[in-house]
C-alpha cells in the first residue's frame, strides 16, 4: 500500500487508484449482500449486533479514513467519501456505525500527547474502542452556550451537567465530552474530555426509539460530580470548543452530505426497478411521462448535490478557507435533495411503498434523520450567510 506523508487529520494520505477500486468493489458487494442480510436482522432486532461491529473492524470498514501509520487504510478524504456513498445506500445504522468511527479520531489525533494517542486514538482507529461525541445539550445549542460544566481539584475534574441525542451513548467505551470551567462564559472557557462511560455519577438514559436509523442507539445523559482524570483532557483549557467544531464538524458535515447522496442513490434505484417492472394497461409505468419526469428530477438532482459535496471534500483536503462554508452548502442541499428524491422515488411505488414489506418504506423513513445530524438546516444557512456577508465586507475594504 502506498501513500504520502499525511497531517494529523489525515488529510494528505491516497492509496494509488488500482488499490482504491478493488476497495470500492469489495465494499459494494458487500453491501448489495451480506450488508442486505444484516440490515433485515437489524430491522427485526432493533438492534445493532456485536458479530455486526465484530465483522465491520475485522473487514477494516471502521478505520478506512485514518493515516496507515495510525493503523488505519490511509484513503484521501475524497476517496473516503466515495466509499461513504456506498456504504450510505445500506442499513442506516450501518451507515451511521462507519461515518462516526471513521470521523471521531480526527477531532482527537492533532490535539492528543504520544501516551494519549496510544491510549485512546490508535485503539479507536482500529475498532477496539467506541467513542460517542457528546457535545448537545437539551437547554441550548450546540456552540458557546453549553452549560455542562467542570470545577478543577487536583488532578481531576469533576463534571455536572446534562447531555442528550447522543449518538452510541449507551454502548460507547468513552464519551468524547465538551463542558467548560465552572464561572466561565464563551469559547475560552470550554474543555474536551475523554469521559469513561462508567464512571461513578454518571446516569445513562436509552433514548433509542426513533421513527428511523433503527440499531443505533441514543444517549441522555446526567453527571453529578463525575470524576474525570485531568489526564484525559485533549489539548488545553479554552481548546474544548475548538477540538469539537473545528477537527470534527467541517469533514463530518461533508461526509453526511455524502451519506444523503447515497441514500438518494438507493431510493431512485428502488423507483426505477419498480416503475420498469410495474405494469399498469399493458405497459410498464416507467413509459408514462409523470413517472418517467419524476426519475429525470432525481437523476440530475442526486448528480448536483453529489459533484458539490465532493468540491467541498477536495476543499477540505486542501486546507482551504472556504472549506467550512462549502460543508454547510453541501450539507443543506444534499439533505434537501433526499428529501425530494425519497418522496418521489415512494410516489412512484403508490401505496405499496407505504407497507414495510417494501423497501422503499424504510430508506423514506431513515431519511429523515439527515436533517439533524451536525446541524440543522437553518444551522447550515446561518454559516453560510455569515461567509458571504464577511467576504462581502472584506471585498469592500480591499
Amino acid at each position: 500500500m502506498t501513500s504520502i506523508p499525511v497531517t494529523a487529520d489525515g488529510r494528505g494520505s491516497r492509496i494509488e487508484q488500482p488499490e482504491y477500486d478493488a476497495l470500492l468493489d469489495e465494499v459494494t458487494r458487500w453491501v448489495r449482500g451480506p450488508g442486505e442480510s444484516w440490515a433485515e436482522r437489524i430491522e427485526e432486532t432493533g438492534t445493532l449486533p456485536r458479530e455486526l461491529y465484530d465483522e465491520l473492524r475485522q473487514r477494516g470498514y471502521l478505520s478506512m479514513a485514518a493515516p496507515a501509520e495510525l493503523g488505519g487504510r490511509g484513503l484521501s478524504f475524497s476517496q473516503w467519501m466515495g466509499l461513504m456513498e456506498v456504504f450510505s445506500r445500506s442499513h442506516a445504522s450501518i451507515r451511521m456505525l462507519v461515518h462516526v468511527l471513521n470521523g471521531t479520531w480526527r477531532a482527537i489525533n492533532p490535539h492528543v500527547t504520544d501516551a494519549q494517542r496510544d491510549r485512546f486514538v490508535r485503539p479507536m482507529i482500529a475498532g477496539d474502542l467506541l467513542v460517542a461525541f457528546t457535545l448537545t445539550e437539551p437547554g441550548n445549542g450546540t456552540g458557546a452556550d453549553i452549560t455542562s460544566t467542570v470545577r478543577r481539584e487536583g488532578d481531576t475534574y469533576l463534571l455536572n451537567g446534562r447531555k442528550h441525542l447522543i449518538t452510541f451513548g449507551v454502548n460507547c467505551d468513552h464519551w468524547l465530552l465538551f463542558a467548560r470551567l465552572e464561572g466561565t462564559s464563551g469559547k475560552d472557557g470550554t474543555v474536551a474530555l475523554l469521559v469513561d462511560r462508567h464512571a461513578p455519577g454518571a446516569d445513562v438514559e436509552d433514548t433509542s426509539q426513533t421513527m428511523g436509523v433503527h440499531g443505533t442507539d441514543h444517549a441522555s445523559l446526567t453527571f453529578a460530580d463525575t470524576p474525570v482524570p485531568v489526564a484525559q483532557r485533549l489539548g488545553e483549557e479554552g481548546d474544548g470548543l475548538a477540538i469539537a467544531l473545528g477537527g470534527f464538524l467541517t469533514p463530518s458535515r461533508i461526509s453526511v452530505a455524502m451519506s444523503c447522496v447515497g441514500l438518494a442513490e438507493r431510493a431512485q434505484e428502488l423507483a426505477v426497478d419498480y416503475a420498469t417492472g410495474r405494469v399498469t394497461f399493458g405497459k410498464p409505468i416507467a413509459s408514462r411521462q409523470a413517472v418517467a419526469f419524476m426519475i429525470a428530477e432525481n437523476e440530475a438532482d442526486i448528480q448536483a448535490a453529489k459533484q458539490l459535496t465532493l468540491h467541498a471534500a477536495r476543499r477540505w483536503e486542501e486546507g482551504a478557507d472556504d472549506a467550512a462554508a462549502l460543508s454547510s452548502m453541501a450539507k443543506m442541499t444534499a439533505v434537501d435533495m433526499l428529501t425530494r428524491v425519497t418522496d418521489k422515488a415512494l410516489q412512484v411505488h403508490g401505496g405499496i411503498g407505504y407497507w414495510k414489506s417494501s423497501p422503499i418504506e424504510r430508506v423514506y423513513r431513515d431519511a429523515r434523520a439527515q436533517r439533524f445530524e451536525e446541524g440543522t438546516n437553518e444551522i447550515q444557512k446561518t454559516v453560510v450567510a455569515r461567509d458571504v456577508f464577511t467576504r462581502a465586507a472584506q471585498e469592500e475594504d480591499a
